[in-house]
C-alpha cells in the first residue's frame, strides 16, 4: 500500500499546454493589427502639429516684418531666424508672395523627403495664405490634389 501513496503524492507540473500558448499569441496579433494603423495615425497627427506651429512662426515674423516696412517679405532669410526646417526636422517651410505688390503671402510646409511623414498621404503639404485680412488655411493630399472642405489636416 505504501508505494500507492507515493505515486499519489509526486507533485503535478503546472504550466501552459502548446494550444494555450498559441491562442494567446494569435490573441495579441489581431489586437497588433488593429492598433498599428491608429498609433501610425496618431504619430501622423502630432507630426503636423510640427507644420502647424513652424507656419505660426514665420506668420508672427511675417507680420513684424510688415511693421517695419512697406510689404511682407518673399524670403525667409529675412525674416532672421533658420526656418528653413520646421523644429521637428519633419517639413520644408517656404514663403510665396504676392510678388507685385507683396500685401498678400502663402506659406507652405511640406513633407520632408527624408522624414517619415511623407508617408503621410492625406496631409503631405500645409498652407496658410495671408490675403486682405484673412487668414485661409489649406492643404493637399500625397497625389497634391487640395482637400475639400472641411480640411482633415486643420480639422481634429
Amino acid at each position: 500500500m505504501r508505494k500507492s501513496t507515493e505515486a499519489a503524492s509526486v507533485p503535478r507540473v503546472r504550466g501552459f499546454t502548446l494550444i494555450e500558448l498559441m491562442i494567446t499569441v494569435a490573441i495579441a496579433a489581431v489586437l497588433a493589427t488593429i492598433a498599428w494603423p491608429a498609433y501610425q495615425n496618431s504619430v501622423q497627427r502630432g507630426r503636423r502639429a510640427d507644420a502647424m506651429s513652424a507656419l505660426a512662426l514665420v506668420a508672427q515674423l511675417q507680420e513684424r516684418w510688415r511693421g517695419d516696412n512697406t510689404a511682407y517679405t518673399a524670403s525667409l532669410s529675412d525674416l532672421g531666424a533658420n526656418l528653413d526646417t520646421s523644429v521637428g526636422g519633419h517639413y520644408v517651410v517656404a514663403i510665396v508672395s504676392d510678388s507685385a505688390t507683396r500685401t498678400a503671402y502663402t506659406l507652405t510646409a511640406t513633407a520632408s523627403s527624408t522624414s517619415p511623414q511623407t508617408d503621410d498621404s492625406k496631409c503631405r503639404a500645409l498652407r496658410v495664405a495671408w490675403s486682405n485680412g484673412n487668414f485661409t488655411y489649406s492643404s493637399s493630399n500625397a497625389a497634391g490634389s487640395a482637400n475639400a472642405a472641411p480640411d482633415p489636416c486643420w480639422v481634429h
